[in-house]
């Protein structure tokens, strides 16, 4: 339910309406490609952000059991500057930047701890198809709660409301905030706290600082030790940052090239629900080929769309492309977090995944950054869109190369030593 909360924050604020606000008020009266190009900067910014405190607050949850807490803190930082949208209006650029940093700080910083807690909630058998499933429900509830914005924001008469001041779409992000806040009860309530568990050489009660900073550096070394699992992240690095970088720029590359925004929003949607059955199917795939193999079909597929998104003109390309988009993004990401989750110490989860977050934020970091000196360069979104396939082929190249039995030896011969268990039970 998690991820049917914070979807809508993908969707609505990340990847449709906002984006769009941003270049067109927020951002009005600015030179072609300026307000885009501070959007792809913002959210490296952002990105940087996570990426630095990811790994340490990791390591203190872990120690000290505290996953749910920093889940609810960065949500209250991000739902809280979400509601603040309401107050950006026409030529407000620098109040629209701040708060989407906060936002994606929010929601990206929460999520760490979130997809820390899968290895702990299912088996190694079901993670594929646990964390696929909790993609497909996120398509669900961020389809949702889009399909009402867009609604209101196309027909504010037919909900009572006047598009003066753009209150229809400065609403939208109210309904984010709550809907965030409302649907992550589920999680707080029903979703216990898994227990901290000591290294050999701690003793739980001493500083969860001084233990943190001790659990990093000790992992930093002992990578070598986890050779797969890094690998495995090294080729996560790669290719997601051409997927993220699909995600946050889509409907900006879009209104730059002139198509109508109720057809950008459109797309997005459609994206939602073509991908709420095509996640369960990835999840099902990964069961019958492998979650590999599955992870390189997506890849392929996301090449072609990088492709065509070069020829792009018209709404019905768009239509087109975002179908493909729903097809494969939410198997691809899902199963790249079960992949990881099956190779990493259970006892260790929070670190881990904190080091799984540096790498993805880093991967949203270059893509964007590519984005905004490729428009500097040439003046145009065009010629940005296809140096993503780089990504997909260098990271597909790598994750060729992870052993995933080797990889989930290593881990469960770490938790049994953490257990007191001989090596190898």
């Amino acid at each position: 339910m998690y991820d049917w909360a914070n979807s809508a924050v993908q969707t609505t604020i990340i990847t449709a309406v906002f984006p769009i606000y941003f270049v067109k008020v927020a951002g009005a009266g600015l030179p072609e490609g300026s307000a885009i190009q501070r959007l792809a900067t913002i959210n490296t910014l952002a990105l940087v952000i996570i990426a630095i405190v990811a790994p340490f607050l990791g390591a203190i949850s872990d120690y000290s059991a505290t996953k749910k807490r920093f889940i609810a803190a960065f949500m209250a930082l991000g739902t809280l500057a979400t509601a603040a949208m309401f107050l950006v209006n026409t030529g407000d650029l620098d109040l629209a930047s701040w708060l989407f940093v906060a936002v994606l700080v929010g929601v990206s910083g929460s999520v760490v701890f979130y997809e820390a807690l899968l290895p702990h909630i299912a088996t190694p058998a079901e993670m594929d198809r646990v964390s696929s499933a909790g993609y497909a429900l996120g398509y669900l509830g961020g389809g949702l709660l889009l399909a009402a914005n867009l609604a209101w924001i196309q027909k504010p008469e037919w909900f009572g409301l006047s598009p003066e001041d753009n209150l229809p779409v400065r609403l939208a992000f109210v309904s984010v905030a709550v809907w965030w806040a409302l649907f992550s009860v589920p999680l707080f309530r029903g979703v216990p706290e898994p227990r901290a568990t000591a290294e050999p050489d701690e003793r739980l009660g001493e500083s969860p600082l001084r233990a943190a900073l001790g659990r990093l550096g000790a992992t930093l070394r002992e990578l070598r030790g986890y050779r797969q699992a890094f690998l495995m992240l090294l080729a996560f690095l790669i290719y997601n940052d051409g997927i993220q970088t699909i995600i946050k720029m889509a409907t900006a590359y879009g209104t730059e090239i002139g198509i109508e925004q109720s057809a950008l929003i459109g797309a997005i949607l459609l994206v939602q629900f073509v991908g709420i059955p095509c996640s369960f199917l990835f999840g099902a795939l990964a069961g019958r080929i492998g979650p590999k193999r599955a992870i390189f079909l997506g890849l392929l597929a996301y090449t072609g769309i990088s492709i065509l998104g070069y020829f792009m003109t018209t709404a019905l390309h768009f239509y087109v492309l975002a179908g493909m988009v729903g097809m494969v993004q939410g198997g691809t990401q899902a199963l790249s977090r079960s992949l990881f989750a099956s190779m990493i110490p259970q006892h260790k989860s929070g670190e881990f995944f904190g080091f799984f977050s540096v790498f993805e934020k880093f991967a949203g970091i270059f893509g964007p950054l590519i984005f905004a000196v490729t428009i500097a360069a040439s003046g145009t979104s065009r010629n940005a869109i296809l140096s993503v396939i780089v990504f997909f082929a260098v990271g597909a190249a790598i994750l060729w190369t992870v052993d995933l039995d080797e990889g989930r030896r290593a881990a469960r011969q770490a938790d049994a030593e953490a257990r007191g268990e001989p090596a190898g039970q």
